[in-house]
């Protein structure tokens, strides 16, 4: 009895080893298969190839992933670029892309483009001499909710270092253009031609500054774009939005103030989406109205620092000036261009 326990024990024991075996073999079979199907499948996501619609209606591409991602870094394309993937016959929202989703939700500006890029689209139109004419149509509403819905945060003290830097990084050609147009401003307003020409003047000041953060390599033409490209609607940016300030500071002094917040984005939101001034004032207004402390406190710690530059014998305005203007352009970029700004 004990000896017929015993084999029965041991051939138990010995088909138990023998089927661990097998298991074994087919779970690392079915690992070795699973890892080459992966491996296999990776090509498949890299190598699919897109095309977008710029702002000026043509179609761009096909590209790769890699390089959607790179205009959208460059602020050529936004999350309501529409964009198609090679083999589909679907139009969407680049932000309604997985694989480009996260690209509306962080990474950082700037960085800096090669090669041949579309012109920027979803509102955003492209960087560079000769970009023609204020042309772009929107609805200021319909704008201004979607830059609402995708949410915004910026920090003051990110867009803050992060334009000391930009000014650190190529100090003589910044401070001199900005002192230029400077000077120029300070000049005109004395003549009684400022009201003319210094809304076409910031607005190419921004426009050399949106350049700058965005990695491309502007010039001192750049610097007075907004003459050949926006002239009218600069000037009535300028004096449009001067005359609601003006009134609202009589009218108990908050009205103006409220107003000259809102505004406070204007210019850089013109000349990069080329649109006419009073849209460029609904969107600025409707927008910063849903976060209007936050810039308000930006406005200020800027304006505090300009003062510190008037009241270091007034050289340093010379610094500060750049410094802040790139800092409200990095702001700009985080709201109203969803881009996420670090220091």
């Amino acid at each position: 009895m004990k000896g017929s326990e015993g084999v029965a024990t041991r051939c138990h024991l010995s088909r138990g080893r023998e089927q661990d075996q097998t298991l074994s073999s087919h779970g690392l079979l079915f690992t070795e298969l699973g890892h080459k199907m992966s491996v296999d499948s990776q090509p498949l996501t890299q190598n699919i190839m897109y095309k977008i619609i710029g702002a000026d209606g043509k179609e761009y591409g096909p590209v790769t992933a890699d390089e959607i991602r790179k205009w959208i870094q460059e602020g050529r394309a936004v999350a309501t670029t529409k964009a198609q993937a090679v083999g589909t016959s679907e139009w969407r929202e680049l932000r309604e892309f997985p694989e480009f989703a996260a690209n509306f939700t962080g990474g950082t500006v700037p960085l800096v483009g090669a090669g041949s890029v579309p012109p920027a689209s979803g509102g955003v139109p492209p960087l560079g001499a000769g970009a023609g004419p204020v042309a772009v149509v929107v609805n200021p509403e319909q704008e201004a909710e979607a830059i609402i819905a995708r949410g915004v945060n910026f920090s003051i003290g990110d867009c803050l270092s992060s334009g000391w830097k930009l000014v650190m990084a190529d100090f003589w050609p910044v401070v001199g253009v900005t002192a230029l147009i400077f000077l120029i401003m300070s000049a005109t307003n004395a003549a009684y031609v400022g009201l003319l020409i210094n809304g076409p003047l910031l607005g190419g000041l921004y426009y050399y500054f949106l350049k700058k953060v965005r990695g491309q390599a502007p010039t001192l033409n750049d610097a007075f774009a907004g003459f050949s490209m926006a002239f009218l609607q600069l000037f009535l940016l300028y004096l449009v939005s001067g005359i609601f300030i003006f009134f609202g500071l009589l009218l108990c002094l908050i009205p103006g103030i409220y107003l000259g917040v809102c505004y406070y984005f204007t210019y850089p939101l013109l000349v990069d989406r080329k649109m006419d001034f009073w849209p460029t004032m609904e969107i600025s207004r409707r927008v910063v109205n849903k976060m209007w402390w936050q810039v308000f406190a930006f406005a200020l710690v800027m304006g505090l620092v300009n003062i510190a530059g008037v009241l270091a014998l007034c050289v340093g305005i010379f610094i500060t000036f750049p410094v802040t203007l790139a800092a409200t352009v990095y702001a700009y970029e985080a709201i109203f261009n969803g881009r996420q700004v670090t220091a």
